[in-house]
């Protein structure tokens, strides 16, 4: 594990060396519980398959970074979009890379995208959000249940410093009365990088609108329904993904 320094914040991260010359560096982002040491050996598989530089790194507050010193507010994936991402590229020198998100991380990569649509070669996405459903808040409704019934919070403090601000700020603000009108659907018509969607067809956090969307508004965008696949494709679905993101990269 690495560290680095963004914005002022120790952030940890993972780099994998590129196996082949002139492939992209491909910068991975996680779910909203998510961390560097629970993507498990999924980066290594990505760089395996793909032949490329892969970076995996811990937002605030997750695994062992640094958190903000602030509350969480409804614009947080706003926030590491237009500013903490921009910051972590710079900070390790990468130009116009390929982001890959799940979930939350996603959202987050087509965000930057929109914003600076010349700053990015290509991104994939699983299960991303890019407005509130009401399926969504049952499954984190349900969430929230496991969390105070089960060894849940032992299980997730494996990986993070802090396990009970990462739930909470994620199923809190996904409950507030404030999140409700979160949409990111704006951003989407400005991407102009080759895009490759991907979602379960048993995602429990979400309808197949979610990337029907992305293919709506972004033009050439490729999606793929994944049969048998909930919420986090890169476990259920691992080697097709595998083969999705590495015919994408051969694509570029």
């Amino acid at each position: 594990m690495k560290h680095i320094l963004v914005n002022g914040l120790r952030l940890e991260y993972r780099d994998i060396p590129a196996l082949e010359t002139d492939k992209p560096t491909l910068l991975m982002l996680h779910e909203g519980l998510g961390c560097v040491a629970m993507w498990r050996d999924f980066p290594q598989q990505i760089a395996a398959a793909t032949g490329c530089r892969v970076i995996v790194w811990s937002r605030a507050g997750y695994g062992h970074s640094e958190s903000y010193p602030e509350a969480r507010t409804p614009r947080y994936m706003h926030r590491e979009a237009l500013e903490a991402l921009p910051a972590l590229l710079a900070e390790l020198g990468i130009e116009k890379p390929v982001l890959l998100g799940h979930s939350d991380g996603g959202s987050i990569a087509l965000i930057f995208a929109g914003a600076f649509p010349d700053r990015v070669r290509g991104v994939v996405v699983m299960a991303p959000h890019e407005f509130v459903e009401a399926e969504t808040l049952a499954g984190i409704l349900q969430a929230k249940t496991a969390w105070t019934a089960t060894d849940w919070s032992q299980k997730l403090a494996r990986y993070h410093a802090d396990a009970g601000r990462v739930f909470s700020d994620w199923n809190d603000t996904w409950l507030s009365a404030d999140f409700r009108d979160w949409n990111i659907e704006a951003y989407l018509p400005n991407i102009r990088c080759p895009v490759l969607a991907m979602q379960g067809e048993d995602d429990e956090y979400a309808t197949m609108r979610q990337i029907d969307v992305i293919g709506d508004q972004i033009a050439g965008a490729a999606l793929l329904k994944l049969p048998d696949c909930g919420h986090s494709p890169q476990k259920d679905q691992t080697e097709a993904v595998l083969a999705a993101v590495s015919r994408f990269v051969a694509a570029l």
